[in-house]
């Protein structure tokens, strides 16, 4: 029996014909088309172009390709992988590819010792080298920018501004409200040292017991206290006051509290006009070494200057300053220093003092200058308070009331009638009143130079300014004639 198989739609492949060996076998029943060939070997390459016009044909390296033929064409594209498979490497290419497992490629010869060329140079660093900008200076030139970084809490929380308002408004609290009604509102804006500046603004309105509630809700703020300048700030204030209460044990006190906190408490007694405390607390701090700023010192020298009884109190302070290496005085607390050792007739601690002023690199104020013309004044060294008057124009330091007085007694006591005159004139220029001391002083040199004429100038000036220069008047005429 014969039996006949059938294989529809299947596709046989010639034996003779080389398959590629990444070609997939498919049967042909799972799809009815037969496959096309590709494109560009369906269609015969069109011929070739000549080359254009002015291309070197000899720097071309020549191309040997074959014509495809039909059984190419049949074959598929796959094919002209296996021929590219076995094309035929150069010399130099197999050279170069035993390079590879030997070591480093051999290089043509050439100059061994060239000179490379040097780079371009850039804009950026064309430009001078500088010193970076501090920081203090950015934020000063770029403030917005600055800003814009920081949180709401960073603005808030040291800016004087909200401080100073927040005194305020806890000041306008009614007698029965508590200042914690206020500060719960702004409790998350504020840090550490916040309060101090409300606490001290609280004193100068006069509302120590609001300071006190601001004192004790602090307290309370676990990210608020303990916080020394908030504690420094209201013993100040109560001390101002005269609200604190000083235990007993004021040793044992001194001992255990920070060196600020005795400072403020130090200032507060001294603000309070009580010197007596504030004197006991310097004495126990100096006692147990505790060393303090030297501002405290000029401020209680000052006072203690002003009670020509207290002048005993001035000069061991005054030797306890004088011992030191260093010296934080500002030009206030020298010149305060000045005004009181004049007074005492200490007239070598006003000269140290303004020496030192100056060789610290500070410029002397109008005040201090006056304070040394006027020490000279008193020891009578005339020509020595001329020198600083020349110092102070050279410095083109403006003048005020009080130095021209000075000023113009010294050159009365010189008897120079023409610079007298001259600064008298620049007194009434600057917008100044004279006063009845400076009236009394050029009726004393006109009188001494014999002019007359002037003297009764000057009477009817001072009259018109309300003063009376009569009698002083008459008395330099006796003095005249008995001359």
């Amino acid at each position: 029996m014969d039996c006949t198989m059938s294989f529809p739609s299947v596709h046989f492949v010639p034996v003779g014909r080389t398959l590629c060996r990444y070609e997939r076998i498919t049967l042909a029943a799972h799809s009815k088309r037969r496959r096309r060939p590709p494109k560009n070997l369906r269609y015969p390459s069109r011929p070739k172009q000549p080359p254009e016009f002015g291309v070197n044909l000899f720097l071309k390296k020549p191309s040997i390709m074959s014509e495809p033929t039909e059984e190419d064409m049949d074959e598929g594209p796959h094919e002209e992988n296996d021929e590219n498979i076995g094309a035929v490497w150069g010399s130099d290419e197999l050279e170069a590819i035993a390079s590879l497992f030997q070591g480093r490629i051999p290089q043509k010869p050439g100059k061994l010792n060239r000179e490379r060329r040097l780079p371009l140079p850039l804009p950026y660093k064309l430009r001078p080298m500088g010193l970076p900008t501090p920081k203090p200076l950015v934020k000063l030139a770029a403030p917005s920018v600055v800003s814009s970084r920081a949180s709401m809490a960073k603005k808030v929380y040291k800016s004087p501004r909200f401080l100073v308002g927040l005194a305020r408004e806890i000041s306008r609290l009614g007698p029965d409200e508590d200042a914690s009604k206020i500060l719960g509102k702004w409790v998350q804006f504020l840090r550490k040292g916040s309060l101090s500046l409300t606490i001290r603004e609280l004193g100068h309105m006069g509302c120590p017991e609001r300071a006190l509630q601001t004192f004790l809700w602090a307290q309370n703020q676990p990210h608020l206290f303990p916080d020394d300048w908030i504690l420094a700030s209201t013993v100040e204030v109560l001390a101002r006051n005269h609200e604190l209460k000083v235990p007993f044990s004021i040793d044992q006190f001194t001992s255990l509290a920070s060196r600020g906190v005795l400072e403020a408490m130090i200032r507060g007694f001294i603000k309070g006009g009580n010197l007596r405390l504030a004197w006991k607390v310097l004495v126990v701090a100096r006692r147990d070494k505790r060393m303090l700023d030297s501002s405290i010192y000029a401020k209680l020298i000052l006072e203690l200057g002003k009670n020509p009884d207290r002048h005993r109190h001035v000069l061991p302070l005054l030797d306890e300053l004088g011992e030191r290496d260093e010296l934080n005085l500002s030009q206030q607390d020298c010149t305060a220093i000045m005004k009181v050792c004049t007074k005492m007739g200490k007239f070598e601690v006003v000269e140290s003092l303004f020496s030192w002023f100056k060789q610290s690199g500070c410029q002397p104020s109008v005040v201090m200058f006056t304070s040394v013309i006027h020490s000279r004044y008193t020891q009578k060294k005339y020509r020595e308070a001329l020198a600083v008057v020349w110092e102070m124009e050279a410095s083109n330091c403006l003048f005020n009331l009080l130095a021209y007085r000075v000023v113009i007694k010294l050159f009365v006591a010189l008897n120079d009638l023409s610079r007298a005159m001259r600064y008298f004139s620049k007194l009434k220029e600057a917008g100044f009143s004279p006063t009845f001391g400076l009236y009394k002083d050029m009726l004393q040199i006109y009188m001494a130079s014999g002019r007359i004429a002037k003297c009764k100038e000057i009477c009817k000036e001072a009259e018109i300014a309300g003063f009376k220069l009569d009698k002083h008047l008459v008395s330099y005429d006796l003095i005249n004639e008995k001359q």
